[in-house]
């Protein structure tokens, strides 16, 4: 295993009060919040330099290398599979035949091939992979998320990330990450950092987790994970979701989503009328007219896209998630995490090869590739990274372990190597960092761990070097662990 590259400690850490996390309203903004938020309109004059946001697209279960990014057609038989490598827009960069809208774009994408852990297991790796650790504490539990675990990526990212306007710092979709029916994953949430935060997480489906034999981008490509059959599930949904709370912000009564939405609603209607008389506090006033936006609202409302966008993004889950995010973006979130699958989509085992060629490559290359050409054309590419990337690799070796279960072989789960994506945000398009040995197995040049590659995302979203979280009892934290990938940025 690689020793992770540490990050100078030139700068003394001084502790520091905890700020007062006190929500206001139901966007949850505190006083200082607000008050900036006033003192920005105040400087709508000037130009400041332009924000810099981050998407990571998180593949749950564990897309395999070798029939993704680091194809070995020359390897053993029984480890480089069915699929066969094509040429992208880049000369020397092949990827797998059946991502052919991502190979003509490669010039604006770059992969690292060599990025490292020692965990095997989804609960293990998916907490280091969102969280940006090598090493898990003593106290992790898996299946138990816990207020001592490790801060989110994506919960540093919008506790650092100043927040631009109406909308949340940083943002999780369509779902939270269920293991099975077992439990959900630890990793997700700010932990330590404090709920207050929290990333905003948007439930936009109702997909009872139970079934945790269906899978993929419904309703086109859900798939049975053990038959690598069709799944006939027509009453999985995609909700317009209305704009929740923090995790744990309020009670129980107020989880239901649309009851959620005629409370601001009714609070709005009774701030204008009572404005005048000034019987609201005004921030409070601020907080929920921001919620009840408009424009809010229409970042949300991706299913009543035009049918030309819609059939550009694929219109299934992946597409829906991928347009919203770039729509959030777009409206001002700093980072944005779009869990892609449900219950280990990528966990393929068995039946991998028909599973990918017909249910998972097809989404997931229209969609990525229409928010790289979104992001293009808008000029937000150049400010804003997207990521893509598993809890972890598969087994170079092709194997049929539970016969019984799944009719055709996969591949197991394998911490030792992945391959990462990365477009957008200063990085230099047609690259490729890092590579791995014949086998696909282990890297053999620029060795990549978790906490580089969430280096990067803070480098990419303009986190200083020296910049510190705090927890709940003002313990100091470093934000970074490691030096950002070299040679990725342009």
């Amino acid at each position: 295993m690689p020793q992770i590259p540490q990050m100078p400690r030139t700068h003394p850490v001084h502790r520091r009060d905890v700020l007062q996390a006190g929500m206001i309203g139901a966007l949850g903004l505190s006083a200082a919040s607000v008050a900036g938020l006033r003192q920005q309109s105040a400087n709508a004059g000037t130009t400041p330099a332009r924000p810099r946001s981050v998407i990571y697209l998180f593949l749950t279960g564990g897309p395999s290398q070798h029939d993704t990014f680091d194809m070995k057609p020359e390897g053993p038989s029984d480890f480089k599979g069915e699929f066969s490598p094509i040429a992208t827009n880049t000369p020397g960069i092949e990827i797998c035949e059946h991502m052919p809208m991502l190979a003509e774009r490669s010039h604006l994408w770059s992969l690292v091939r060599s990025l490292t852990h020692t965990r095997n297991g989804h609960d293990d790796a998916t907490y280091l992979m969102l969280t940006g650790k090598s090493l898990l504490p003593p106290t992790f539990r898996a299946n138990k998320p816990q207020t001592i675990d490790q801060p989110s990526i994506v919960s540093i990212a919008g506790a650092k990330c100043a927040r631009r306007n109406n909308m949340p710092s940083s943002a999780v979709l369509p779902e939270k990450l269920y293991h099975s029916n077992s439990g959900i994953y630890p990793g997700q949430f700010a932990g330590l950092l404090g709920a207050q935060h929290e990333p905003y997480f948007i439930e936009a489906t109702d997909k009872p987790h139970a079934y945790h034999s269906y899978s993929g981008a419904f309703p086109k490509y859900l798939f049975n994970l053990h038959k690598g059959q069709p799944a006939d599930r027509d009453t999985w949904r995609f909700e317009v979701p209305a704009l929740t709370l923090p995790e744990g912000v309020f009670d129980n009564r107020f989880q239901n989503r649309r009851q959620l939405l005629d409370i601001v609603d009714h609070q709005r209607l009774s701030l204008e009328q009572h404005a005048s008389g000034g019987a609201y506090d005004r921030i409070r006033e601020s907080a929920i007219s921001l919620m009840a936006d408009p424009k809010v609202r229409a970042a949300f409302d991706v299913r009543k896209a035009d049918p030309k966008i819609l059939e550009r993004y694929g219109d299934n889950s992946f597409g829906w998630s991928l347009l919203m995010a770039r729509r959030l973006v777009e409206a001002g979130v700093n980072m944005v995490q779009v869990n892609m699958g449900n219950l280990g989509s990528w966990d393929l085992h068995g039946n991998n090869f028909p599973l990918l060629k017909n249910f998972l490559f097809p989404p997931t290359d229209r969609a990525v590739s229409a928010l790289l050409d979104d992001l293009n054309e808008s000029g937000l590419l150049e400010t804003t990274l997207v990521v893509m990337a598993g809890e972890f690799g598969r087994t170079p070796k092709i194997t049929h372990i539970a016969p019984e279960i799944y009719k055709l072989p996969g591949r197991d789960h394998w911490g030792a190597l992945q391959s990462v994506w990365f477009a957008g945000g200063g990085v230099q398009g047609g690259n490729v960092i890092g590579s791995s040995d014949r086998n696909g197995a282990y890297p053999t040049s620029s060795p990549q761990t978790p906490e580089t590659f969430a280096a990067t995302i803070y480098e990419a979203l303009g986190i200083p070097r020296e910049a510190v979280w705090h927890d709940v009892t003002g313990r100091p934290y470093h934000v970074y662990d490691a030096q950002p990938i070299e040679k990725l940025m342009g």
